[in-house]
């Protein structure tokens, strides 16, 4: 008998640098070996040192794009990244609410790591309202848990194990607080919240500059892991291996002058 290939979509903004982003999803996805499909949100002028314009996909077409997907292709796991603007957002969350999806993983993209704001506010209000609660996990780092609570970011381990509480609170199955922005210089922890109690997970802080494209990683991994039938705690955990592994390997890496991207892919390449 054949055992196929898992389907797993990323719904998301294009990096040009090819740090995070659809490009940064696609790479994840080929990494763990899951067949990549992806819905394109934005179009960016982005490098490693910035974004400096967007051009968001009409939601009509965003949700065209979806629909003629989904009414083809049998989806294991959805990643969703940069939504851009309040309409995509709606788009997005009224296909969820019609099409029967295994899993549900939002990376809350509210700014570029190498800086640019990627959602207006509209989009974050109706992300709280309409997109957390049709969702299976969330993965904010400490400045989107902040910015979803509307109160100041999570800056400790007990601050996030606060924040992700609070954030179960707004309708999502679970969430899982990134600890990349966590004041701790050793050791990275994220906090994984659910409905069964509180996980953390734990790694060495990775000295470096290839951080561009880290939540894209994290998220895109933990759709593809639970696309294999990990539990979630264990995708988070192995998804935050594979990041630690990528920023590392990242510095084998030449791509621009700012912040670089993680080598995701390394481990193919060896």
């Amino acid at each position: 008998m054949i055992a196929f290939v898992p389907n797993v979509l990323s719904i998301a903004g294009s990096d040009p640098s090819g740090g995070a982003g659809i490009q940064a999803d696609l790479k994840t996805f080929a990494a763990l070996r899951v067949h990549g499909c992806a819905v394109l949100t934005a179009l960016t002028a982005q490098s490693t040192r910035g974004v400096r314009e967007v051009m968001p996909v009409p939601a009509p077409f965003v949700t065209r794009q979806l629909e003629t997907l989904l009414d083809d292709v049998e989806i294991a796991a959805v990643k969703i990244g940069m939504l851009g603007e309040a309409s995509v957002v709606h788009a997005v969350a009224s296909v969820l609410r019609r099409y029967a999806l295994p899993y549900v993983v939002l990376d809350p993209v509210l700014r570029a790591s190498a800086g640019g704001t990627l959602l207006d506010a509209r989009g974050l209000e109706l992300l709280r309202e309409e997109l957390l609660p049709l969702v299976d996990v969330v993965t904010p780092n400490a400045d989107e848990a902040g910015a979803l609570l509307g109160a100041a970011p999570p800056r400790t381990d007990h601050d996030a194990v606060h924040a992700a509480d609070r954030i179960l609170r707004l309708g999502a199955r679970a969430a899982l607080v990134t600890g990349g922005h966590l004041v701790d210089a050793t050791v990275c922890v994220d906090i994984l919240a659910t409905s069964e109690g509180v996980h953390a997970f734990r790694t060495h802080r990775i000295a470096g500059h290839a951080t561009h494209g880290t939540g894209c990683v994290l998220s895109s991994a933990i759709a593809a892991l639970l696309a294999h039938g990990r539990t979630l705690p264990a995708a988070c955990a192995e998804a935050q291996e594979l990041v630690a592994e990528s920023v590392s390997e990242g510095e084998r890496l030449a791509v621009g002058r700012g912040a670089g991207p993680a080598h995701v892919l390394s481990r193919l390449w060896r």
